[in-house]
Formats: C-alpha cells, structure tokens, sequence
C-alpha cells in the first residue's frame, strides 16, 4: 500500500494562463518534494454528454506512506509547492489524502 495525495484544481478564470504556470514551475516545485514516489496530473475529459467537469486538472502525488507525506508536505519544497497554487489556480483546489490500494 501507499499514501496519496490527490489534489483537484477546479476551472481556473484563464485555463491557459493556469496550465503555463503549472507547467512551468508549479509541476517543477512539486516534483521535488522529498519522499515522493510517483506524480501525474491529467485533465479530464467531458461527461458523455460534453459537458466539461468541475475539475480542470487532477494530481496525484504518491508516497510509501503518512510519514513521508506528512515529512514531504512539512519539508521547505512541499512548503514552496502549497505556496505556490494560490497565484495560479483561481478555481481553487481541494487536496484528498488517504491510504491507496492499488488492485492491478
């Protein structure tokens, strides 16, 4: 099992603007938070409908477990990484935490 952290940035008022920043440099700070094993980030499609969801981008951070997260999170880069999000994601972002099993 690992520890996860999933964070999902809701649609920002300039979704190109957003995506340069995240790119740029939020994707970079991030990168380097200590203890992390994994990290992806994608933009979800549209329902079956094409309506577009609330979500404009989910990341999943990856940990071996809460210790490294929580050390992670508290470290000066994880410190930089939560700094960072209010200057580009104007949507607002809600981050999800928990044990992750993965089955396949």
């Amino acid at each position: 099992m690992t520890y996860q952290l999933t964070v999902l940035f809701l649609r920002p008022d300039d979704p190109a603007a957003f995506d340069a920043h995240y790119e740029s440099t939020h994707a970079p700070l991030a990168a380097r938070i200590p203890g992390l094993r994994s990290y992806s980030a994608f933009h979800p499609d549209p329902d079956p409908d094409g309506n577009p969801p609330a979500e404009y981008l989910v990341a999943t951070l990856v940990f071996d477990d809460r210790r490294a997260l929580s050390k992670g999170l508290r470290s000066p880069e994880g410190d930089a990484a939560a700094r960072d999000i209010p200057r580009f994601a104007s949507g607002g972002a809600t981050m999800l935490t928990g044990e992750a099993t993965t089955y396949v």
